[in-house]
């Protein structure tokens, strides 16, 4: 299945939700208004539109995330990179890499990340 497109501030909606769900619609309406300034009518639009896109589901006046931070993270790099860079993984680092410091410790991640990857492991 693939993961629903979420925009930029329906993404920022959804680190509150993925952050205290399940949730009462109620208290998620306080929430937004407390840290994004939204208004209820504005949130009950959103909880409306990435229910029927299959982002979360409302039921009971419960809302939950039916798909995960990491899954919408790794879907919108997939995107970024087949858009902006033909789907070179390669080029996508070497664009990063010109113009971000990467500190030994970040090469130490990235270097066991792909060695369990080529042990198979994930």
């Amino acid at each position: 299945m693939e993961t629903p497109k979420v925009f930029e501030s329906e993404y920022r909606f959804c680190l509150i939700l993925w952050e205290h769900e399940p949730i009462k619609s109620g208290e998620l309406v306080n929430l937004c208004r407390e840290q994004l300034g939204w208004k209820p009518t504005t949130t009950y639009t959103v909880i409306k539109r990435l229910s029927e896109r299959g982002v979360l589901k409302n039921e009971n006046s419960i809302v939950s995330a039916l798909v995960t931070k990491d899954e919408v993270q790794a879907a919108e790099i997939n995107e970024m990179v087949e858009k902006t860079f033909e789907g070179s993984l390669p080029a996508f680092i070497a664009a990063f890499t010109k113009h971000q410091k990467i500190s030994e410790k970040e090469l130490d991640e990235v270097q066991a990340m792909i060695d369990r990857y080529r042990k198979g492991e994930k």
